[in-house]
């Protein structure tokens, strides 16, 4: 095992998609199916924080879960997402009660009830915290 390959969205509308991704989470598009499509459905591909991110247009899930996709982000950048998140019209989850130096976390769902999270601790801290 090599490390973390991509991660894929299945979601209704690649555009607004995009628009949370790059305008909301400040990823970059790299790579738009649309002149040639590859794979099974039209796809966009993306870079956030490194990461490979995949958007494929079909049937997002139905329902909304605790499964989460997490970001970590630097202490006192909370603030700035929340803004730049709400200003898009996306739904910002209440905060889930905390053990001090988990670190801080914002939760918010995107268009087609994928939940995302951002993140400003570590495993490294958490495990410290959790063995006391």
């Amino acid at each position: 095992m090599q490390g973390l390959s991509h991660i894929t969205f299945i979601v209704r509308d690649l555009e607004r998609m995009a628009t949370f991704l790059c305008e909301g989470l400040g990823g970059t598009e790299v790579y738009d199916s649309s002149p040639k499509n590859f794979s099974i459905s039209r796809e966009k591909f993306f870079l956030l924080g490194g990461v490979w991110i995949a958007a494929m247009q079909g049937n997002p899930p139905a329902e909304r879960s605790y499964q989460h996709t997490a970001f970590k982000i630097r202490d006192g950048e909370i603030a700035v997402y929340r803004d730049r998140l709400l200003s898009l019209g996306i739904e910002i989850k209440p905060p889930r009660d905390r053990v001090e130096g988990e670190g801080e976390s914002l939760y918010f769902y995107d268009f087609d009830n994928h939940l995302f999270e951002l993140h400003t601790g570590t495993l490294e801290q958490r495990l410290r915290t959790y063995s006391v």
